[in-house]
């Protein structure tokens, strides 16, 4: 086989496994239990079966990848420091929870990861007639297996960002719609519920764990609290401080929220006009180096081939 066939076969297996890894370190845990579903199931249809064919109608994933990846997870676990893990669980909270992953299943994947591009670059090396020095070679290799094991932290960072500039161009919107609802005669809680069923955003999913953990017996200032901290942003950290001390002090609910709601809008104003500021110097980088190579190739083309047809460079 020659070295592109090696290379995209290796690039197949390194796909394959990410997929799986994706399925199983993301997937959607708020379905519930599936053993448990296979339960009601058979509860439903009348049918008497026995636990072990209730297990083995499960799919695969769920009886074999998803606990060697809950293993695997708590043996990675071991060996990372815990304000690591508290970190990348704070990171998860402000990503929004991506279908309920774990801090070891994140760490886990990054190690897998890079573990997986680094040994697929070796063994593309080992087996091809590539003539390249060991140390070339070994320096590529490290630099694929330290891009695999950040790219899932870039990825989530990533998620991050999203997440939060979808609230904050989601926020004054909500704010008008939480003015509307409590000048209507609704509470504060009811109003947050109303954005929670109306909408189907980052925004309105934070509002919904709020309202479930008051519901749970929580105090509503420290629900707020940790959803500003579970959002990470400061318009969310100053809507909370602006509603706790409102109801702190017996100021009125729908005044706190116009006020809040006007704010919003202005700031997403200056964001929007700040952006547009750098707009031209972004767009200098494609102008200068796709745009211009291609005006002067156009006008100085016909220029040089008059210039090659001439006389004048018969002097040469």
């Amino acid at each position: 086989m020659d070295l592109t066939t090696i290379l995209l076969i290796a690039i197949g297996v390194v796909i394959f496994i990410a997929v799986i890894l994706v399925i199983i370190g993301l997937r959607d845990r708020e379905g519930g239990d599936p053993l448990q579903a296979r339960l009601n199931e058979y509860a439903a249809s009348g049918k008497i079966a026995t636990l072990e064919e209730i297990e083995l109608s499960q799919p695969l994933s769920e009886r074999v990848l998803v606990p060697m990846a809950r293993k695997l997870g708590e043996f990675t676990a071991r060996f990372t420091p815990q304000n690591a893990l508290q970190s990348t669980r704070h990171k998860l909270e402000l990503a929004g929870n991506p279908k309920g992953i774990e801090p070891a299943t994140f760490w886990l994947s990054r190690f897998l990861l890079a573990g997986l591009l680094g040994g697929a670059i070796f063994f593309v090396f080992s087996i091809s007639s590539l003539d390249w020095s060991w140390g070339r070679k070994l320096l590529l290799v490290a630099v694929f297996t330290a891009l695999g094991y950040f790219l899932p932290e870039l990825m989530l960072k990533s998620k991050i960002e999203r997440r939060q500039q979808e609230i904050r161009k989601a926020m004054p919107d909500a704010l008008d719609l939480l003015t509307i609802c409590v000048e209507a005669g609704l509470g504060f809680d009811g109003a947050m519920s109303k954005v929670h069923e109306k909408w189907n955003n980052e925004l309105s999913f934070a509002f919904g764990r709020a309202i479930r953990e008051m519901q749970l017996g929580k105090l509503r200032r420290e629900a707020l609290r940790d959803m500003a901290d579970r959002i990470g942003i400061p318009e969310m950290t100053s809507f909370v401080a602006a509603v706790i001390q409102s109801e702190q002090l017996g100021v009125s609910m729908a005044k706190v929220l116009r006020i809040q709601s006007d704010q919003m809008r202005m700031k997403r104003r200056q964001r929007a006009e700040e952006a547009a500021h750098k707009a031209p110097i972004k767009m200098l980088i494609p102008m200068a180096l796709l745009i211009f190579p291609s005006i002067c190739i156009v006008l100085m083309t016909p220029a040089a081939l008059q210039l090659l047809r001439s006389s004048l460079m018969e002097l040469f």
